[in-house]
């Protein structure tokens, strides 16, 4: 049987107080509506379809090309938003799975077991509920002295033998596709005007049909994201599950609590993470690292056996065997080869350092070529920017390059070149030739320094 996801995604989501979608706030690096179509797309056949609403536009947007969209113009409650997508959905698969795109927890097993159960159901509908001692509002499942499920009761509405029932409905479900348009048709309009998708369960029991539950066994799973406080508990939630996963992989993370892993980042076996450590966005992590304590690598690929003390790294490449920290920062398009070495306080920017080269402290380099086995001395500057315009430096293989040395760009020194400590460096310097001074000239031993003195 072909499944075909449909995500409720239309809400405003008034309770987050914002002028974001509430889809569109971040969860471990991606938005709510990324979490809940990467869960579905692992048990879809059909590509999935997206209700919008709310500043649908922007929350289009944010979705790939392939996800199909339905435009709810008015919310008008659940039931609303899926016929919503009948045009699409309609005759498309055997099966509708109706989810949400606040609910960033569901994994795909949860889903999958759903669905088995309704392939087996001789009724039209199966449901996916919970027990929780703390009801959070959701809806109750009533069932009949034989246990089957006869209807939902909302909270509101519910008596007070009603509201004592611990088995509440998530909204989560899963629908004969041939059934499910007409039956939408059946749904009466609430008092506040909406029509809710709960009165299925009721609409199939009135026809003789049965209907079948699948009783979430992580209530966890079932957060829905409407306040602030919701994103943080989904946040720690995530973040344990992320921790765990990679632990399990052969990853050694000192203190989960204060290690942060956003979803789209891998990370190589036997690498070890230290506290206070942040892995955000697109990033690779190769094997036997080591990371932190107190690091941030954001968008950046680090090879193997690199190791990043208690520094900033954005949207940068590390070949293997990097040593670099403490407090050092890596901005956009630094490229380090394989060796590099980086003491602390050191900053490079849109460079790439060749490999084997020794980047002293309190150095800067930007818009820069470093040839190999360079040695960059300490308080070095990459002067590249003019007031106006950005200028690139180049060096040679093997060149040596003095504390306190200024290159101002464009500039380049050549291979085995060196330059004194403290040198202004404003012209081109020729392969071997070395260069001292303010501005830097070339360097003539006198006649002293040529001939020994006699004792």
């Amino acid at each position: 049987m072909k499944v075909l996801p449909v995500i409720l995604a239309a809400g405003q989501g008034v309770r987050m107080r914002s002028r974001l979608p509430k889809v569109l706030h971040p969860l471990a690096g991606r938005p709510l509506i990324q979490h809940a179509l990467r869960i579905v797309q692992q048990v879809a056949d059909v590509p999935p379809i997206v209700v919008i609403g709310h500043q649908a536009d922007q929350v289009r947007a944010a979705l790939d090309e392939s996800v199909r969209t339905a435009l709810q113009e008015e919310q008008l409650g659940t039931g609303h938003a899926v016929m919503s997508a009948e045009a699409l959905a309609r005759g498309q698969s055997d099966l509708v799975l109706i989810t949400y795109g606040d609910m960033p927890l569901l994994r795909p097993e949860t889903l999958r077991a759903l669905i088995e159960v309704q392939k087996n159901n001789r009724g039209p509908l199966s449901l996916l509920t919970v027990e929780m001692e703390d009801p959070h509002g959701f809806g109750r499942i009533i069932r009949d002295e034989e246990g089957r499920v006869t209807a939902i009761v909302e909270e509101a509405v519910a008596t007070p033998e009603q509201r004592a029932i611990r088995e509440l409905n998530t909204g989560v479900y899963c629908i004969r596709n041939e059934w499910l348009w007409d039956a939408l048709r059946k749904i009466q309009r609430s008092p506040k005007g909406e029509y809710y998708l709960t009165d299925l369960v009721e609409i199939a029991v009135s026809e003789g049909l049965e209907v079948q539950a699948v009783c979430l066994k992580d209530p966890e799973e079932a957060l829905g994201i409407n306040t602030r406080v919701h994103l943080a508990e989904a946040e720690a939630v995530l973040r344990k599950r992320i921790a765990r996963h990679w632990m399990e992989a052969g990853v050694t993370i000192i203190d989960p609590a204060s290690t942060y892993i956003e979803a789209d980042v891998t990370i190589g076996m036997d690498t070890v993470i230290y506290p206070n450590t942040y892995l955000r966005g697109k990033t690779s992590i190769g094997e036997n690292c080591v990371l932190g304590p107190d690091t941030i690598i954001e968008d950046s690929q680090i090879g193997n056996h690199c190791t990043v003390l208690a520094s900033v790294i954005e949207s940068s490449l590390l070949e293997d065997d990097i040593r670099m920290g403490p407090f050092c920062h890596l901005r956009p398009k630094a490229h380090l080869a394989k060796g590099v070495k980086m003491g602390n306080f050191g900053e490079v920017k849109a460079s790439y350092l060749g490999p084997g080269v020794h980047m002293g402290h309190f150095s800067y380099i930007g818009d820069a070529i470093i040839g190999a086995h360079t040695n960059i001395g300490a308080g070095t500057i990459t002067c590249n920017f003019d007031g106006k315009n950005k200028h690139r430096t180049e060096i040679g293989e093997d060149a040596f390059i003095g504390s306190d040395t200024m290159l101002v760009a464009p500039v380049k020194i050549g291979a085995r070149a060196r330059t004194g400590a403290g040198s202004v460096v404003t012209h081109d310097v020729p392969d071997d030739e070395t260069v001292v001074g303010v501005p830097a000239r070339p360097f003539k031993k006198t006649s002293q320094e040529r001939t020994p003195q006699s004792e």
